[in-house]
């Protein structure tokens, strides 16, 4: 059994073991140090009061300081539980052992250290802290199940993402499953993920908006990473993306590099062109035979990623194991990489200001294209995003009403 308990400025977790706790002196006077529900590291320095004495009491609880008051708020001790950044929690909030441990004896501020924080202030009224509702509510979301590692890290990015910079988004490593696992769900637990995805596509829509408002201000190398970590999220079937991927002419004996190439979770790769968002680069302004046909920088580009294609199939399985050995540190173990019919994506353009005949003519150009490359402009970009908040905000006031009839 664990408490937790305010002596004077310092915070002591409290454990006993029934019926004794010999054998975890013993092991402390060794100089051991003893894991708590694989959590609390401690050692016979941090025992605490009469526990640290001669005179200690085999049968009574063994009492630990893993934290000391600064100000409102307890500095939990970094050694203890084995993180590296600092962790704030104010005072008057009743610590229990679900705060730090998950189901099946997970960290709860271990998992929270592998993305990258450098401090975390939980409770109180500071304007940089997580309120305690929401920290409550972040940990209700963890699983009890095998999906433990990258779930419980991906419902904790989303959570403390809200109020803090992290330097790895957790969201990455769940995509590749999110979708059949959504869907194998009920709609309770749709309902649950709703305002973390609204919240994440209103950020992603927000984000590409400033970017179109300033792009002079984005070298292309700068504009193209934005737009990928932009494209992995809205298209959540890719688990990495690959840059300056050489692969082989078989024709004309040589290597071709692409800019960047796209692994969805079975291995299948696709092809991306990133162009900065031009206005005059789709469609021409005049006819040609009554007719608005691509512009140079669009039929270029198609043709590019044609020949890509082209030179992937040729490839054929040498191309696969090349690749797949190239990046065997970058993916799971044993993950193959597979040229199967790679399709493109080409993002460039805008398509704000063309005309209703000249917008008809890029749909034609589009659909022609369809089966292999899907061509996207960035205001195409912007209305999948305000769509998809749109319907997800549809879906959490419809949940909201069908809860409200059942409750009722």
């Amino acid at each position: 059994m664990i408490k937790f308990s305010i002596v004077g400025n310092n915070l002591i977790l409290n454990y006993d073991s029934k019926p004794d706790n010999g054998w975890l002196y013993e092991r402390l006077d060794d100089g051991d140090a003893v894991d708590i529900k694989r959590t609390f590291s401690v050692r016979a320095d941090d025992l605490y009061g009469q526990c640290a004495t001669v005179n200690r009491d085999e049968g009574d609880p063994v009492s630990f300081k893993i934290g000391e008051m600064e100000g409102d708020y307890i500095c939990i001790d970094r050694d203890i539980l084995l993180i590296s950044f600092g962790l704030y929690i104010h005072k008057d909030m009743r610590l229990s052992i679900g705060d730090f441990v998950a189901s099946k004896n997970v960290s709860i501020f271990r998992l929270m250290d592998e993305l990258g924080l450098s401090e975390i202030w939980i409770g109180g009224d500071l304007p940089d802290s997580m309120p305690e509702s929401a920290f409550r509510k972040m940990i209700k979301l963890f699983p009890n199940t095998y999906e433990l590692r990258k779930y419980v890290l991906a419902r904790i990015s989303t959570g403390i993402r809200e109020y803090f910079e992290t330097k790895r988004d957790g969201e990455a490593d769940y995509h590749k499953y999110i979708n059949k696992k959504l869907a194998g769900r009920s709609s309770k637990l749709a309902g649950m993920f709703n305002k973390f995805e609204i919240h994440k596509y209103t950020v992603l829509l927000e984000t590409l908006t400033e970017m179109l408002a300033s792009e002079a201000s984005y070298s292309e190398a700068q504009w193209q990473l934005e737009i990928l970590e932009i494209l992995l999220l809205l298209y959540p079937k890719y688990i990495r993306v690959f840059s300056k991927v050489q692969l082989k002419d078989v024709y004309n004996n040589k290597n071709r590099e692409l800019d960047y190439m796209l692994v969805d979770s079975a291995g299948n790769i696709d092809i991306v062109e990133i162009k900065q968002p031009f206005d005059k680069c789709i469609v021409t302004n005049g006819r040609y035979r009554d007719n608005f046909i691509p512009l140079r920088e669009l039929s270029g580009t198609v043709m590019q990623i044609e020949k890509y294609i082209f030179y992937l199939n040729k490839w054929g399985q040498k191309g696969e194991r090349i690749l797949s050995e190239k990046y065997a540190n970058e993916l799971p173990s044993n993950f193959e990489i597979r040229v199967t019919n790679p399709s493109g994506i080409i993002i460039m353009g805008r398509d704000l200001n063309l005309s209703i005949a000249q917008r008809q003519d890029f749909e034609l150009i589009r659909r022609k294209y369809k089966n292999v490359i899907d061509i996207v402009t960035y205001d195409d970009l912007l209305s999948r995003l305000q769509f998809t908040i749109e319907q997800l905000k549809n879906n959490n006031e419809n949940s909201n009403k069908i809860a409200g009839v059942v409750s009722s």
